[in-house]
């Protein structure tokens, strides 16, 4: 019994750590709208994301809903015909950092993405993000923004 309730106080003391450092991340971390992070960004994804995601963020292929071959999901585009505006920048900045199985916590899920963890530093997957958010159009910016502030 004894042991039970240690262990609840535990878990709710987890819980309420890990709260309090979610609550301190910034809402947005994308900068779409600083000139040097952009250009900086467009560099970037120029060398390591157009041979997937396209020249012109319109991805790997028209339907990029249904798996390949492989059973593997094509790269989406990053336009605003794409879904990568429907996710908050920390999803973005932990998909493109870790990966899609480890940022989504899915154990056997099957990605051609690669993780940029130790191949980009995080001011450069900041940069690459904020030049994808800068070719949205205001409308979609403001929804992304909105989406952020939840």
């Amino acid at each position: 019994m004894i042991l039970a309730g240690s262990l609840s106080l535990l878990l709710v003391g987890i819980a309420i750590v890990r709260l309090h450092q979610l609550e301190e991340q910034p809402v947005a971390i994308l900068r779409p709208d600083d000139a040097a992070y952009v250009s900086e960004g467009k560099v970037v994804y120029a060398e390591n994301c157009t041979s997937c995601h396209g020249a012109k963020l319109e991805g790997q292929v028209a339907d990029w809903k249904s798996p390949d071959a492989n059973g593997r999901l094509p790269a989406p585009p990053h336009d605003d015909t794409g879904h990568t505006w429907h996710h908050p920048d920390k999803t973005l900045f932990d998909i493109t950092k870790f990966g899609v199985a480890k940022a989504a916590n899915l154990k056997n899920y099957d990605s051609a993405m690669p993780a940029y963890e130790g191949i980009l530093s995080d001011q450069q997957i900041v940069a690459v993000l904020s030049y994808i958010k800068s070719t949205w159009p205001d409308d979609i910016r403001q929804r992304h923004d909105m989406l952020n502030q939840r």
